[in-house]
C-alpha cells in the first residue's frame, strides 16, 4: 500500500511542478495536465527539437530522455550545481514541485541563456553519474542482460549466451536491499566473491508493481535461489549450505571441517545470509503453475493427471557406447553438439576405466596389489569406450546411425535412486529425477490440510517464505505456537526446471519457488560466444525463445 501511495506521489509531484513551470514559462498551466501533450509542451520550454518526442517513444531509451529533460528544466531555472542536479534526477516529483512553487525560482528562455562552461572533470561527472541513474533504473524496472554461466538450459540456452530478461513483464519487483553499489549484484568484483556489495541495514518489504502479464507455462524466468537464503562462500550455488549440512552435519560446516570420501576435502568458506534481493539469480523453465499437482514418471511430465508437451530441446542422459572405430571422440561428439564441459564430465568415467585396462594389461601384477581384480578389469573393459552424455532425442537418433557406435539408450532413474538428494529430504517421499511425485504446487490463499505424511514437503514454504515458526512435536504440528492441521498459503509458488533435465539443480533438489523470488522473463539471446570453439554464434544473435 505504501509503494502505490509513493508511486502516485511520484506522478502527482511531477504533474504539480509542471503545472507551476508551465505557467512561469509564459504557457497555459493546464497543459500540464493533459497526458503526451504536457511532454511535446515541457519539450518545448526546454528548447529541445523534435527528436526528443521520438526518444519518448523508444522503451528504456525514455526513461534517460525524461531524466535529461529534468536536468534541462533545472538549466532552465540556471540550476548548474551538481548536487542539485543529481537531486533532480534521483526525486524528480520533489525537484520539479520546487522550482515550479519556489517564488525564487526564475524560469528563462534557453536560447536566450548563454551556454555555462564546465571543467572537463565536471563534465565526465555529470555523464557518469546520469547514466549509472538511469542505468540502475532501467535494469530494475524495465530489462536486464544476464549471462548464462552454465549448462542447465542446454541446448535452449547455452553456456555464453547473452540473454535479454525482461523485468516489466511479470511487474518490476521493489529493490529491497537499497544500500547497495549501484550495478553490482551480491559481490564485489575483483574480491573473488569474497566481500559483498550492498549493506543490511535497511531492508525493505516484498513488493511488486502491475506488469504485463503472469508467469505461464514453459516461460523461461529468473529467479532468486530459493535455497540461498544461507550460503557458504567457497561455494556460491555449487552446492547449498543446506544441501551441505544434511549430507555432512551442521557442526562439521559450521567449523569448515567437511571431507567427503569421494570428493576429499570440500571448502566451506565463510557462512552468510543473504536478503531476498541479493541471492544468487537463477534461469530455469517454469513446469508447474500455482495451484497444479505435478508428477513425472519415466522422465515424461505430467500436470493434473494429463501429460504435457515436452519443450522442443529437451535433454536427458543417454549411455553412448563406441568401438574402436572412433579415433578421437572428443572430435566426434563435439561434432554431435556435444559441449566440451558435457564430453567432459562423460569421459572422466571412460578416461578412468581406460587407466585400470592399461595398469593391467600393462603390469598386471602390480594392478592387482593395487586393488584392480579379474572382474573389474572385465568390467572397466566393456566401459572403457563407455560415456553418458545430455542429448537431445533428435541428437541420440543421429548418434545412433553414425559409424563407431555400437549401442545408444537412455539413462531412466528408478525412483529410490537418489531421494536422499531431492526435496523435501525426509526419508519417506523414495523419489528420482525421472520419477517424482506427485506433489501439489500451494496458490496464493489455498488452505493446505496438514499431516505428517506432507508437513516436510510445506514446512519450509511456510517457516522460510511466510515467516512463521513451524514445529513438530509428537506427530503434532504448531504454528506460531498454536497446534493446528491447516495453513492458509499467502503467496502463489511455481515449479522450475531445467531443459537439461540430468544436468539441473532446480525444484526437484530444493522445491518451490516463490512469487517474491521471481525476477523476470527471458525474452531473447542478444548476441552469444562459443566458448568451445571461440568466436561469436551469429546464428544465435537476436534470436526470441520461440526461434531457438
Amino acid at each position: 500500500m505504501l509503494y502505490n501511495i509513493y508511486l502516485v506521489l511520484y506522478f502527482v509531484g511531477i504533474i504539480v511542478g509542471l503545472f507551476f513551470i508551465f505557467r512561469k514559462a509564459g504557457e497555459a498551466p493546464w497543459k500540464a495536465l493533459i497526458p503526451i501533450y504536457n511532454i511535446v509542451v515541457w519539450i518545448k520550454i526546454c528548447g529541445k527539437d523534435w527528436k526528443w518526442y521520438l526518444y519518448f517513444l523508444v522503451p528504456a531509451i525514455n526513461i534517460f530522455t525524461f531524466l535529461l529533460l529534468v536536468v534541462e528544466t533545472a538549466k532552465a531555472f540556471r540550476r548548474y550545481g551538481f548536487w542539485e542536479q543529481l537531486l533532480a534526477i534521483l526525486m524528480p516529483w520533489a525537484y520539479l514541485s520546487f522550482l515550479g512553487l519556489s517564488p525564487k525560482m526564475t524560469y528563462s528562455n534557453p536560447k536566450e541563456i548563454e551556454p555555462h562552461k564546465v571543467s572537463v572533470a565536471r563534465d565526465w561527472l555529470d555523464t557518469i553519474v546520469f547514466a549509472v541513474v538511469a542505468a540502475v533504473i532501467i535494469r530494475g524496472n524495465v530489462a536486464e542482460l544476464y549471462n548464462i554461466p552454465s549448462s542447465s538450459m542446454e541446448k535452449t540456452l547455452l553456456v555464453g549466451d547473452y540473454t535479454l530478461v525482461s523485468k516489466y513483464s511479470y511487474g518490476p519487483r521493489v529493490t529491497m536491499t537499497p544500500l547497495a553499489v549501484p550495478l553490482v549484484h551480491n559481490v564485489l568484483p575483483g574480491t573473488g566473491g569474497q566481500v559483498e556489495s550492498y549493506l543490511k541495514w535497511i531492508q525493505l518489504p516484498y513488493h511488486r508493481y502491475p506488469g504485463l502479464g503472469k508467469v505461464e507455462r514453459y516461460d523461461a524466468v529468473v529467479f532468486n535461489y530459493p535455497d540461498g537464503d544461507t550460503m557458504c562462500s567457497a561455494q556460491f550455488s555449487n552446492r547449498s549450505y543446506y544441501d551441505l549440512v544434511r549430507h555432512y552435519g551442521r557442526e562439521a560446516v559450521w567449523n569448515d571441517r567437511v571431507y567427503d570420501p569421494y570428493y576429499g576435502r570440500i571448502p566451506i568458506g565463510k557462512i552468510r545470509v543473504r536478503p531476498l534481493d541479493k541471492r544468487e539469480n537463477f534461469i530455469k523453465r517454469c513446469v508447474g503453475l500455482p495451484g497444479e499437482d505435478l508428477q513425472i514418471i519415466d522422465q515424461q511430465l505430467y500436470i493434473n493427471g494429463n501429460r504435457v508437451d515436452d519443450p522442443a530441446h529437451l535433454q536427458f542422459t543417454y549411455i553412448v557406447q563406441l568401438n574402436s572405430k572412433v579415433a578421437d571422440p572428443r572430435h566426434f561428439f563435439d561434432a554431435l553438439g556435444v559441449s566440451n564441459e558435457d564430453f567432459d564430465n562423460a569421459s572422466y568415467t571412460a578416461s578412468e576405466y581406460a587407466t585400470i585396462v592399461l595398469q593391467y594389461e600393462t603390469h598386471k601384477n602390480a594392478a592387482v596389489r593395487a586393488g584392480i581384480t579379474d572382474s573389474l578389469y572385465q568390467k572397466a573393459r566393456a566401459y572403457r569406450n563407455r560415456y553418458e552424455l545430455p542429448m537431445t532425442r533428435e541428437m541420440a537418433a543421429r548418434c545412433a546411425a553414425m559409424e563407431g557406435v555400437d549401442t545408444v539408450y537412455p539413462q531412466i532413474y528408478a525412483a529410490d535412486d537418489m531421494s536422499r538428494d531431492l526435496f523435501p529430504h525426509d526419508g519417506a517421499h523414495r523419489w528420482s529425477i525421472d520419477n517424482y511425485g506427485p506433489i501439489h504446487i500451494p496458490a496464493a490463499g489455498e488452505v493446505l490440510h496438514l499431516d505428517s505424511s506432507n508437513i516436510s514437503i510445506y514446512q519450509r514454504l511456510i517457516s522460510s517464505y511466510e515467516h512463521n515458526e513451524v514445529e513438530v512435536r509428537d506427530g503434532k504440528i504448531y504454528i506460531n505456537g498454536e497446534e493446528t492441521t491447516q495453513y492458509t498459503v499467502k503467496q502463489d509458488y511455481f515449479w522450475m526446471m531445467g531443459d537439461n533435465r540430468h544436468n539441473s539443480a532446480d525444484s526437484r533438489y530444493w522445491g518451490f519457488v516463490p512469487e517474491d523470488h521471481v525476477l523476470g522473463k527471458f525474452l531473447a539471446v542478444l548476441y552469444s560466444i562459443d566458448k568451445d570453439h571461440g568466436g561469436i554464434r551469429w546464428n544465435r544473435c537476436f534470436k526470441a525463445i520461440k526461434s531457438l
